[in-house]
């Protein structure tokens, strides 16, 4: 994921001082900003017209997810042949299938999937104990922390692959566990992470304004951050030799397409939250721009929200406010 890899560039070139500053620098700014417009989007009675932008981003959101998939997938898949390309596409779909059917548990596709293919290629069954030890261990912490740090945590330490892969766990908490926001609400979340600079998983931020406010907002992104930042600064001068490792590798080329997969699955929760035909229209049309025109993907949100503006002010419907 982006934070991982800035903090791990600035600790090549300063070291761990150079890592906390280097993820500090890029977190901090698009955090300030993703605050400021939760408070805006997430405010008792928005306007009809600041309803709209949110709509019409969030709509575009579907697109980007199914583009950000195909780009991962195509860039995952072009190294395999045979059976292991067939593998790496099979571990595409369960992550997708676990993603729409089961959400959260997605976790456990990626765990999966990467001890899988690590027993095929060892041939050997010593590591099948590890599936459900982390899954137990997933469990138990859940009821030792409070729900908000709890659920910011799993989205920091889990984001692997990507910020698309932990928005399943970021929406069952928010929307279906704690009610903290609407689906609506939680696809603007998703697009003001997309549109504001810093990686997907600030959206977290927003979760935690919904949340506590300003106070909750900088609680999750603390400890939604601190494990990369941690993860990094301990392990990050062994990233060489991991890589070299076949066994890490063999675990990777499983939990990898597993969590594109998950990505792609992101698309049918994410479409909750689309409640009027002209955001479908939205998503069609910024599909087009995404995948016919290459257009990035910071334009095409900024178009999509300037639809629903100009959608909103025309009297079409709009999402209501919380």
């Amino acid at each position: 994921a982006s934070t991982q890899l800035a903090i791990y560039c600035a600790q090549r070139v300063a070291g761990r001082a150079g890592a906390v500053v280097g993820g500090l620098a890029f977190i901090v700014p698009g955090l300030v900003m993703i605050i400021a417009l939760a408070a805006i989007f997430l405010a008792s009675a928005p306007p009809a017209w600041l309803r709209g932008v949110g709509a019409g981003a969030g709509a575009a959101v579907l697109a980007v997810v199914l583009r950000v998939g195909w780009d991962l997938a195509r860039a995952s898949l072009a190294p395999h042949a045979g059976f292991r390309l067939w593998r790496a596409a099979l571990y595409i779909a369960i992550g997708a299938a676990v993603t729409i059917l089961f959400g959260a548990w997605v976790v456990a596709a990626l765990l999966a999937c990467g001890l899988v293919e690590l027993l095929i290629r060892r041939g050997s069954r010593e590591a099948a104990v590890l599936s459900p030890a982390m899954l137990l261990l997933a469990v138990a912490g859940a009821a030792a922390i409070p729900a908000l740090a709890w659920t910011a945590f799993k989205v920091g330490a889990l984001s692997y692959g990507g910020g698309f892969v932990i928005v399943p766990i970021m929406q069952q908490d928010a929307v279906e566990v704690y009610g903290w926001m609407t689906e609506p609400q939680f696809l603007n979340a998703v697009a003001l992470g997309q549109i504001t600079p810093g990686p997907v998983v600030q959206t977290v931020a927003v979760v935690g304004y919904a949340a506590a406010g300003v106070g909750g907002a900088l609680l999750a992104s603390f400890v939604a951050f601190a494990p990369s930042m941690l993860i990094v600064i301990a392990g990050g001068s062994r990233f060489l030799q991991l890589r070299r490792n076949p066994n890490a590798r063999a675990f990777l080329d499983g939990a990898g397409p597993a969590a594109i997969g998950a990505i792609f699955g992101a698309f049918v929760p994410l479409a909750a939250g689309v409640d009027f035909t002209w955001q479908w229209v939205v998503a069609a049309v910024a599909a087009l721009l995404l995948f016919a025109a290459r257009l990035g993907v910071v334009p095409t949100l900024l178009l999509a929200a300037g639809a629903g503006a100009v959608a909103a002010i025309a009297g079409l419907p709009v999402p209501a406010s919380a």
